[in-house]
This record gives structure tokens, sequence and C-alpha cells, in this order.
């Protein structure tokens, strides 16, 4: 008869196997690696597995992503298609049927995290695609998610989902357990840095038990320089936080103080590039119009929300974010200062946005605030147009509905107003002062450029 104490040797033993079969399955290059969300995030990280010679699926809910990446094209401006047509070579295709997950050896998961209108925590693609791949997962799977969020998110939202939906299958936590592996990895990408390499930049890794920690830094360790290891998800995930956070933080109080600067007739601007000649302490942040991006605008919410579960107020935070919030309406102000210095009203006059991307160069909407200066134009009777290289029309989104194309980069004297919200390097900015009737430049793009028509907020 065989002991309860022998049984649990033999599981221990069993599930050592399983772990190492993966383990050597990612060494060799023969575990098939699924990434699901085909986006800024996802879609990088895939091609970085097929140039390491994986075999990879990447799977969405956008049927029209699937045709275009099946096709050998590319709908993100900085990756070519000619970078599909090489990931299809090594194996690499798009699916929505999520059957396939059964197909695939480790699993990642880099779907959008944003917040609802309220500023709370919106968690339903991590939820829904939690349901929608629990059914396939099978024993020896590693699940890894990539998706920006709070502490707590892959132990309180994404086990019990996959757990509950599983077949019985459970997740390992201890060496006796059967059933799949979990961690945790932020994602790190900077889109339009072109000086950091994707495979340079430290990939953090918390896993649910030290054989998940150790795959998880293993099938990382094919496409990434270095592995950082941390002790739980929950670490891993306020990494993330905190690095946002940080930014944030330091980007709210430039942005006050460039408020203050202007009242005092200082550039702010000057004293931040005098301030880094400073060879330690100081590291140099830029006020803008507003935050942009999947990340910085939303992290500090996603903390607070789950600070307020321990009783506890990040005030310093919380007040980060509403100066950061507020900016755009302090560009309305600025915008409308600018007309009356002019002899214009903002209701009724031609206002030019140049610039719709969050940031330089990036063909990247989300949290742009060109979405909020635009719909705060509009509110205050503003006739409003754009340009921007990367975007030829701007329908609806989740918190906005344009429904604008983009208008060409001519006759500029017939707009009352030239806004510059994202500072495109494809603008020839003193063709642009010599044309225009008044310029607010929001990004310090016309510096060097002395003219009585630029207003600089």
């Amino acid at each position: 008869m065989v002991t309860g104490k022998n049984e649990v040797s033999w599981m221990e033993l069993t599930h050592a196997a399983l772990a190492e079969e993966l383990k050597q399955k990612i060494e060799s290059k023969t575990a098939r690696i699924g990434v699901i969300g085909m986006g800024y995030v996802g879609l990088p990280l895939a091609l970085l597995f097929s140039e390491q010679r994986f075999q990879v699926t990447g799977f969405d809910i956008d049927a029209k992503k699937i045709t275009t990446l099946n096709a050998g094209d590319s709908y993100i401006v900085r990756i070519p298609g000619s970078e599909i047509q090489q990931a299809q070579q090594q194996g690499f295709r798009a699916t929505a049927d999520y059957a396939e997950i059964a197909k695939m050896d480790v699993i990642t998961i880099c779907v959008p995290t944003p917040l609802s209108e309220f500023h709370e925590p919106d968690l339903s693609y991590i939820q829904d695609t939690a349901r929608a791949i629990a059914p396939y997962l099978r024993e020896g799977q590693l699940v890894i998610l990539e998706s920006t969020t709070y502490p707590g998110t892959t132990e309180e939202v994404l086990i019990p989902i996959l757990e509950s939906n599983a077949a019985g299958l459970k997740t390992v936590r201890n060496p006796a357990d059967r059933g799949f592996y979990v961690a945790f990895s932020p994602e790190r990408e900077d889109p339009g840095n072109n000086t950091v390499a994707r495979r340079d930049i430290p990939k953090v890794v918390g896993g649910v038990g030290e054989h998940a920690k150790e795959l998880a830094c293993a099938v990382y360790g094919t496409i990434f320089d270095r592995t950082v290891p941390v002790s739980s998800p929950a670490a891993a995930e306020m990494t993330k936080l905190l690095e946002n956070i940080y930014r944030c933080v330091n980007i709210a109080l430039v942005n006050e103080l460039k408020q203050l600067c202007q009242r005092m007739d200082i550039d702010i601007f000057e004293v931040i590039d005098a301030a880094k000649t400073k060879p330690f302490g100081f590291q140099a942040f830029y006020p803008g119009p507003g935050l942009g991006g999947h990340c910085i605008p939303i992290d500090p919410f996603y903390l607070s929300w789950k600070a307020k579960q321990f009783d506890f107020r990040t005030r310093f935070i919380e007040l980060a974010g509403e100066v950061n919030l507020a900016m755009p309406y302090y560009v309305i102000e600025q915008t409308a200062a600018g007309l009356n210095e002019h002899g214009k009203a903002l209701n009724g006059s031609k206002v030019l946005v140049l610039g719709m991307s969050y940031k330089r160069d990036v063909d990247d909407l989300r949290e742009s605030p060109s979405l909020t200066i635009i719909e705060l134009l509009r509110q205050r009777k503003a006739v409003v147009s754009y340009n921007d290289p990367y975007f030829p029309y701007v329908g609806r989104g989740r918190h906005y509905d344009l429904d604008m194309h983009r208008v060409p980069l001519e006759n500029l004297d017939q707009y009352d107003c030239v806004l510059i919200v994202t500072d495109h390097s494809d603008y020839d900015y003193r063709a642009i002062v010599d044309q225009a009737k008044l310029v607010v430049d929001t990004r310090n793009a016309t510096k060097g450029i002395v003219s009585d028509k630029i207003v600089r907020c």
C-alpha cells in the first residue's frame, strides 16, 4: 500500500519533472509562446520572441489586427511590415481563436488596463481574457501577466478566474501542487525611444512560488539581457507603479513650477536646462499640456484606489494627479488669453491643433492631452481643426468622440491660433511661426525663435 508520505514524494517528483520539461523547452527554444494582445506592448514582445526563433502565436479580439498581421503588414508606425514578415518565417501567426491556447507552453497577457470614467481601475480586459483562456489551460503551462495594474491583481483577480474556469487545475504554489504556473512581469515599453534597445531593458519578474519565478526568468532571459527577480507578483506590480508614479510626481512638480514661472516672467525651460548641469541629485523632467500614454496618467489612480482598501490616503500622489489633470484647462486659459491679446474671443475663433499623439513622433493616442484639449475648445465654442502626420482621422474612443479628419498644414493665416500640443519633429516650427497669426506653444517647440506672435505656456 502506498503511504501518504510516499504519495507526496511521487507528486513532487512528477511536478518537478513537468517544471524541468518546460525549462528545457524554453532553453532549447522549442517552447511555443502565446502573446495575448497585439498592441503597443504585445506585438513588440511577440517579435522579440520570434527574433530568437521561438514559434509565436499572437492572440487578439480585433479582427482587423489579425488580418493585417497575417498579411505581413503592420499598424504601428515604429514597427515596419518587414519585421512582421521576418517573424512569419519563424512561424509567427495571429489568431482570435483562444482554443489554440491549449497548444502554447508559455502565455503572456498584454491587454489594456484603463481607467473608468470615474478614474477607477477597469480590469475588464484582464478578467475577460482570463475567462476566455481558462478552459484551454493544461498542466505545466506558464501564464504571465504583463498589464500594468495595482499590487494584488495577479493573485486576487487573475488567478481566481483562471482556477474557477480551468477544469480542476490550480496554480502551482508549492512542489506538491498540480496545475499551471503564474507570474507577473511589468511591461517597460517606451514608444518613440530609439536610444535603448528593447532587449537592453531589464525585465522584472515576480512569480507565484519559486518554480514560476524561475521559469518566467528563464523565458524572459532568452530575449532580455537581464532579468530582475523579486519576491512576489505584488512586488513586481508595485515596481511598475513606482517607476511611473515617480515620473508623474516630478512632471506635476515642473508643471506647477511652469505656471509660477510664467507669472514671474521666468523661462522654466531655461531653468531646467541650467539645473540639469548639476552632475548629481537632479534629473530633468519637462512640463507639458498634460500627461498621456497608457501608464503615467493611469498608475497613480490605480495605487490610490488600492490604498483605500488599507485605510491609507496617498495624498502626495493624488495631488500630483490633480495637477497633471488640470494642465489641459491651463492650456485653454492661456490660449484664450493669447487670443484676447490679439483682439479675439475664443468663442468663434478658428484653432488649429498641431499633434494628436501623446508624445513626439509616435502613433499613439492613448490618454493624449490633445483629446481633452480639443473637447474643451469645442465646449468654449471654438472652431477646431487638427494636423498630425500619424493620424489622418480621429474617431471615437473610450472617453472621446471627435470624428475629425486631418487638415493639410497650409494657409496657416486662415486660423486665429495655431496650438502646438505635440512637438513632432516633422514640423518646421520657424515656417509655422512665420505663417501663423498666433502660436500657442505648450512644448517649447519654438525655442530660439523670437516673435511677438508666440505665447509659450
